[in-house]
């Protein structure tokens, strides 16, 4: 069954001059100050902005049909601008740029978005600049769960690459530019070549139906990218990558950086393979792989700290009834963080499949601003969202400065069924503890 159209794939003229020129003197957008200009593509001009209303500051991307196309062209051209925001906008996660607003402005298209004031994945993908190799697989599994989200929600990206995922100063992720999304059914039929040639799936490159597969191995060339410093397809033009990514495989990890481990060089391979039946075959398969490999990475030459991190969570409240293999094991689905005092962890409304514990410090749970619980040590936040699969229902802010164990419920739902049991069995007993503290708030105040 054919997807509906999210975006259409012609490419259109490049900015013309003159669009230039009108912008040159431009002040205010609707109700957005300009600041500064952030960038400039072939669909418009990206600028930084400020919304005084809220005190936000935002990008805004604003375009405009060149003079020569009008009537329907004119009208194709904006409905392809619009599309990111009709794509994206659906899309609350911390890991996608939030879309704040879209509409016309005199005769220019614009759509805000939220501003990310740190570099794209590009920078560390120039060998002086490579991060380690445990940095890079845990940038891979977070892009790998807001991936497995707009997936879920029925879009396709078709354009991941370096520069599309971006990097605050808080250091999270956020993939940007779903410019060309596609809603899917089962399938979306492909017109035209779309996507940036280096980073194209070979059902993108032969133009046939794509589904999340297409992303899937887009991103395994950036995690190639991220380890080597080097493309996993390249060439003098287009039409040489093009082949590559058809015929040949790329060089073996080791053969450019000696010191990774066969482990990510099977990952690579099971992304980039171009029979997509032996791809990943969601984005959570490959972030189940590519947290395995993280935790062999940190173990390795390490387990003495290994044994005193295992011993520390085992001592916590609620993991006093599981074994320390069972604890072994939830490593691998999670992810030991340090957040600083009054640092929001979780907002109201967003939707996530991650849930946390308290391994040192408090929490504070918040309702329009106001604390109206304290989380402490041993306890969990998040689990309702794991639960019931809808959006967080309260914001959750670091009273102290705290260490959390963030798991990955999807990931947790491939654990032992032992361990989920006894997940369900502590989020139980956790809810009949705050319900029961509830009844008695409620009958000392009634």
């Amino acid at each position: 069954m054919k997807g509906r159209l999210l975006g259409e794939p012609e490419e259109f003229n490049p900015v013309d001059t003159q669009f230039l020129t009108d912008l040159s003197d431009i002040r205010t957008v609707g109700r957005y100050e300009i600041i500064g200009k952030l960038g400039q593509g072939s669909m418009g001009v990206v600028y930084l902005g400020k919304d005084h209303y809220i005190n936000r500051s935002v990008s805004i991307k604003i375009s405009r049909p060149a003079a020569d196309v009008v009537g329907e062209k004119a009208d194709k051209y904006r409905k392809q601008f619009f599309m990111e925001a009709q794509s994206a906008g659906s899309l609350l996660h911390p890991n996608i740029v939030a879309i704040y607003d879209a509409g016309m402005y005199k005769d220019f298209c614009y759509i805000t978005m939220e501003y990310i004031d740190g570099p794209t994945l590009l920078k560390y993908c120039q060998k002086e600049n490579l991060l380690p190799l445990n940095k890079v697989v845990e940038m891979i599994f977070t892009v790998c769960k807001a991936l497995d989200f707009a997936h879920k929600q029925g879009l396709i990206h078709r354009d991941i690459k370096p520069s599309n995922i971006m990097l605050n100063k808080a250091g999270d992720l956020k993939i940007t530019d779903f410019g060309i999304a596609r809603i899917k059914s089962e399938q979306t039929a492909s017109k035209g070549i779309v996507g940036s040639p280096s980073y194209m799936s070979p059902e993108q490159v032969k133009e046939e139906p794509l589904d999340a597969k297409t992303d899937i191995f887009s991103l395994g060339c950036v995690l190639y990218e991220l380890l080597t410093g080097e493309k996993a397809f390249n060439g003098d033009n287009c039409f040489v990558i093009m082949y590559k990514i058809i015929n040949d495989e790329p060089p073996p990890l080791q053969q450019v950086r000696p010191e990774i481990p066969d482990v990510l060089n099977t990952i690579i391979k099971k992304a980039l393979a171009k029979d997509q039946s032996l791809r990943y075959q969601t984005s959570m398969d490959f972030a189940y792989d590519l947290r395995v490999a993280l935790r062999g990475l940190k173990e390795s030459g390490s387990s003495e700290k290994t044994d005193t991190v295992i011993d520390y969570i085992h001592g916590v409240p609620f993991f006093e009834n599981f074994t320390k293999e069972q604890i072994k094991e939830i490593l691998a689905a999670s992810n030991m963080i340090k957040v600083r005092k009054d640092k929001v962890v979780v907002t109201e409304g967003e939707i996530d499949d991650s849930f946390f514990i308290i391994l040192s410090g408090k929490a504070a749970v918040q309702k329009s601003s106001k604390n109206i619980a304290i989380i402490n040590r041993g306890e969990c936040f998040g689990e309702m969202g794991y639960l019931s699969g809808q959006s967080r229902v309260a914001t959750v802010m670091a009273e102290t400065d705290c260490i959390l164990l963030k798991i990955s419920a999807t990931l947790l739902d491939k654990s032992s069924e032992s361990i989920q049991l006894l997940f369900l069995k502590n989020f139980a007993f956790t809810l009949m503890k705050r319900l029961s503290k509830s009844i008695k708030e409620s009958e000392k105040n009634g």
